[in-house]
């Protein structure tokens, strides 16, 4: 079955470089090989924390670039958690130990004994000392040796726990950091916004949607195929594009085949007559470029080249 979408042709008018007016001067009748409506790539921005709208720099039928800031939630309460984390950090860096500055003494203190206990050796051979004073001497260091071994266990386990809450407030303002950044609105994709649900002053919830941008630029048309003609058609072949605008004016793009439905489906009853809606077709869609004229919602057709 070949769908038919007949429109009168009128005269041929204006060029661009992205697509032209292809109304020819005649009276006889464009059949298209299959029809459809106009779709564009939309997303829905919702917020993703909670606070007071500051600002949303857009309208609807304002363009806007990816990535580009053009609003703001509130972030004065994310500013004053991150500066309580920061001040507990500085807290906790300052009750960390040096240790070698805290075992300096005790350190010295056995470089002492060591001397002595060398000097006392030497005097031992002569008997100008006695073996007692030197075991004396060997049983000191041992304990303040045994004390310095202790001391340094004490400062690494008392720093290593410090250390980890530090590491851990480190992470809390890194996650605030994100909520930051998160309150700055973007859009996530160039296009145009087409609608917009908020405005300054307004309390954003996470989740509430804020505004929804339509890639204008690089739009689709969704058309139906029946299955003899899928024989003819295949995801990247050229096909004709176009878009009706009454009293025989149609404008032409070069489009070409993105998806192929692998399921069928009855003719949907928006474009066709009820006999045809008890026909199974194949959904495709048609990437394009659009030069602003399409627009979501209208009726197009595409023709096999």
């Amino acid at each position: 079955m070949n769908i038919p979408f007949k429109i009168k042709s009128a005269c041929a008018v204006l060029l661009s470089p992205l697509a032209f007016f292809a109304a020819a001067c005649s009276d006889s009748e464009i059949e298209y090989d299959a029809t459809g409506i106009f779709e564009a790539t939309e997303v829905t921005v919702s917020a993703e924390v909670s606070g007071r709208v500051e600002r949303l720099d857009i309208y609807e039928g304002s363009e806007v670039q990816a990535s580009e800031a053009i609003g703001l939630i509130d972030t004065t309460q994310l500013h004053l958690s991150k500066m309580q984390l920061l001040a507990a950090n500085d807290a906790i860096n300052s009750r960390m130990v040096d240790a070698d500055l805290q075992t300096a003494s005790l350190k010295d203190r056995i470089s002492n004994l060591k001397s002595e206990y060398e000097r006392f050796s030497s005097l031992l051979e002569s008997g100008a000392v006695t073996g007692k004073q030197v075991d004396d001497l060997a049983a000191n260091i041992e304990m303040l040796e045994s004390e310095l071994r202790a001391s340094e266990k004490t400062i690494e386990s008392s720093n290593k726990s410090l250390s980890g809450e530090s590491r851990a407030g480190y992470i809390q303002i890194q996650q605030i950091n994100d909520q930051i950044n998160r309150s700055i609105l973007r859009s996530p994709i160039s296009g145009r916004i087409i609608s917009k649900y908020v405005e300054r002053g307004e309390l954003a919830v996470q989740g509430r949607p804020l505004f929804k941008v339509a890639d204008m630029e690089r739009m689709i048309l969704r058309a139906y195929l029946t299955s003899d003609q899928l024989s003819s058609l295949k995801i990247g072949d050229k096909v004709g594009v176009y878009s009706d605008y009454g009293d025989g004016n149609i404008r032409e793009y070069s489009g070409v085949v993105s998806w192929i439905s692998d399921k069928a489906e009855f003719t949907p009853k928006t474009i066709y007559t009820s006999n045809e809606r008890a026909n199974l077709v194949y959904a495709v869609k048609v990437a394009f470029e659009n030069d602003g004229y399409a627009k979501i919602g209208m009726y197009g057709g595409i023709k096999f080249r």
